[in-house]
């Protein structure tokens, strides 16, 4: 009845063996007491022991199925054949649980999944339209985070004189953000008649998403002072008032890569600095580890794409209602509830297909 193959029965029954050697190890200490070993111990076995509980339920479950089959193909006592027809259903339902919970444990967990991120959104092909549009995503994005209790501040804006943004840029704290946003690095394409078309035709616009994890300050990133350009400007707000009349707005070059990061939400200047600096830091460790993973030949997103700027990912098509995602081939409809940041079913679904896709890839080849 299950759906596992021989291999990852295999694996399971590898991590269960590891399971019952720690607990031997931590019951009887060889050489005496290694604080170290210990902790290790300790911590290894916490980060499978869900896995094991799960899969010696799951095992048990199939011995209680295969009992029950044996009563149900025993014609000799109707009684017990009677008792099998009805527990079969609840068998079913624990093993269908059980496996489903399975296969996502075994999925391997993206060590980003928790952090909070940076989201920028640039203005694309299409002119006004494109700002617009890119104002229409941050409002998206913001309405969705604020759905999920986690919190949105903004970074920086450049908005555009037709409305929406040129460039936006904004920070979203709380648990599981980068899971629920990585997968809206990207395109996006529009289509719809904008406010600005006379004629009622139909325009095609697009805007860039970027989606990055904020980096742990225990992790290397060298950034040399020497190689940062460092301009202050008057932060101004919406309708091109100055929040205020000093220079505390920062923008910073990394002359080597060319990356441009700026902050002016901030009181002072010190504060928007740090605000950059973070930015910075995010975007040289997402480049870092694109280059590593595109040098073994394996980006860490392929299952949805590589996530990069370049690549169209989703089309939001309006005279159609019609939203696709080009990556997992999927169209919903209430476009409206979309933008209003109604995205669940579009998170879910890349999630569901990114797990499909890591659980098929960790099986090792025949």
């Amino acid at each position: 009845m299950s759906s596992l193959n021989a291999q990852v029965f295999e694996r399971l029954d590898s991590v269960a063996r590891r399971f019952d050697e720690i607990d031997a190890a931590l019951a009887n200490p060889s050489g005496g007491f290694d604080q170290a070993r210990f902790t290790a111990l300790v911590k290894e076995r916490a980060s499978i022991e869900e896995t094991v509980t799960t899969y010696r339920a799951y095992r048990k479950i199939l011995s209680d199925i295969a009992g029950n089959e044996r009563l149900l193909a025993d014609k000799s006592d109707p009684e017990l054949q009677a008792l099998a027809q009805e527990e079969a259903p609840a068998l079913r339902a624990a093993h269908d649980h059980l496996e489903s919970k399975l296969q996502e444990l075994m999925v391997p967990r993206d060590p980003n999944d928790d952090k909070d991120i940076f989201v920028e959104i640039r203005a694309g092909a299409g002119g006004d339209e494109a700002a617009i549009f890119a104002g229409d995503l941050a409002r998206m994005y913001m309405r969705f985070a604020e759905a999920k209790g986690m919190k949105v501040e903004l970074v920086s804006e450049n908005e555009s004189d037709a409305g929406g943004y040129k460039e936006i840029v904004f920070a979203i704290k709380g648990q599981g953000a980068y899971r629920y946003f990585k997968h809206e690095s990207g395109v996006h394409r529009v289509q719809r008649v904008p406010v600005t078309e006379a004629q009622g035709r139909v325009h095609t616009s697009t805007a860039t998403v970027a989606v990055l994890p904020q980096v742990d300050d225990d992790v290397e990133i060298e950034i040399k002072s020497s190689d940062l350009q460092v301009d202050t400007y008057k932060a101004s707000g919406a309708g091109g008032q100055h929040v205020n009349k000093t220079e505390s707005a920062i923008r910073i070059t990394h002359v080597p890569t060319g990356i441009v990061v700026a902050s002016q939400q901030e009181r002072s200047q010190t504060q928007n600095r740090e605000r950059a600096m973070q930015m910075l830091r995010s975007m040289l460790y997402e480049r870092k580890q694109r280059e590593q993973e595109e040098a073994m030949g394996s980006l860490r997103r392929s299952q949805v794409g590589t996530g990069d700027r370049s690549e169209k990912i989703r089309t939001y098509n309006f005279p159609q209602d019609r939203v696709t995602d080009h990556r997992i081939n999927q169209n919903y409809g209430n476009i409206r509830g979309i933008m209003d940041g109604d995205i669940g079913d579009l998170v879910d679904d890349l999630l569901k297909d990114e797990r499909a896709r890591l659980l098929a890839g960790s099986e090792p080849a025949a």
